[in-house]
């Protein structure tokens, strides 16, 4: 007699699923037992010969059917408020309920900060940071009703998508680094909130080889020995699927950065130093005196970005 599935009778949305790593993440979570809605924005099109292709999102959910498992698709845009309460409602009618949200939509339009346009600013911050809150809205008030309804707390899995770019500060990424810095300050509060219906939100920063990154790891080449890479999307994915099981009901507003079968907790900031002033209120000069040295104390270029960040690999 086989055990139960790790997710076995839940029910999950995954954002951004068509393909790299949210694919790897609808899979996982299908592999455990859950019934899975594929949401990617891609319409249907043709391929090499001009035959009419299936989306992304479609194709996905198809390879969990063919699989034994159950999924639906979804094309709407998360970044579209509207769009975002009809896939929760969707994954609500297709499989009786909603328990696991995986949030990871995404794009980059990556520029200097001085020639950054406006639009590109605009399209990465709603893309990333309005599509998270959006589902997780809906996501939330579904949860509320349902704990209201049963007087208790409900099994609600929240997994947003930040990324090293916020943690070590990226350069050339000042609007990416910008929404995934709000992930994580939207799942803190999300977390806070939403505990006592018995919902967690964690966030993790995954470092994957995807459509969406392939120039940023262009200079990491994959193993010619037929190993798995240690930038394949499915380094990710069991971590997702473990933060979406009854297993983390105590893993509540965590970081967590994974990667190369790794997985590293990242800790909260900490106060370094306080200064009170002599009186009721600083002057410049007393600000002076105190911070000028103790700023010319701290190694050159160091910031409140964590670079260390980067060097983290499996040992």
């Amino acid at each position: 007699m086989s055990l139960p599935l790790p997710l076995d009778g839940l029910s999950a949305i995954v954002t951004g699923a068509g393909r790299g790593l949210g694919r790897a993440e609808a899979l996982e979570l299908a592999r455990l037992g859950a019934a899975v809605v594929v949401n990617d924005y891609g319409q249907p099109g043709r391929d090499g010969s001009g035959e009419a292709s299936a989306a992304p999102a479609e194709e996905v959910a198809a390879e969990i059917r063919a699989s034994g498992g159950r999924a639906v698709a979804h094309l709407g845009d998360v970044s579209d408020h509207e769009q975002a309460r009809e896939l929760v409602a969707l994954a609500i009618e297709a499989h009786g309920t909603l328990d696991i949200l995986v949030n990871n939509a995404g794009i980059l339009r990556d520029r200097m900060v001085f020639s950054m346009t406006e639009e590109e600013w605009d399209a990465v911050v709603r893309v990333h940071l309005k599509g998270h809150f959006n589902t997780t809205h809906f996501a939330a008030a579904h949860w509320r009703a349902r704990s209201k309804e049963t007087g208790g707390p409900v099994h609600g899995r929240i997994v947003n998508t930040s990324s090293e770019a916020f943690l070590a500060g990226s350069a050339g990424q000042p609007n990416y680094a910008a929404a995934k810095g709000g992930i994580v300050g939207l799942t803190t509060s999300t977390a806070l909130a939403l505990a006592r219906y018995g919902v967690t939100a964690n966030a993790i920063c995954p470092r994957a080889r995807t459509r969406m990154t392939e120039d940023v790891f262009a200079g990491f080449q994959e193993p010619a020995d037929g190993t798995l890479d240690p930038l394949a999307p499915e380094h990710v994915a069991p971590l997702v699927g473990y933060l979406a099981s009854p297993a983390a009901a105590g893993v509540n507003g965590q970081l967590l950065v994974v990667h190369g079968g790794m997985v590293a907790v990242v800790e909260r900031p900490r106060v370094a130093a306080q200064f009170d002033a002599a009186k009721e209120t600083f002057t410049f000069a007393e600000l002076d005196e105190l911070l000028t040295p103790y700023y010319a104390g701290k190694p050159p270029n160091e910031t409140f970005a964590a670079a260390e960040v980067l060097g983290l690999k499996r040992r």
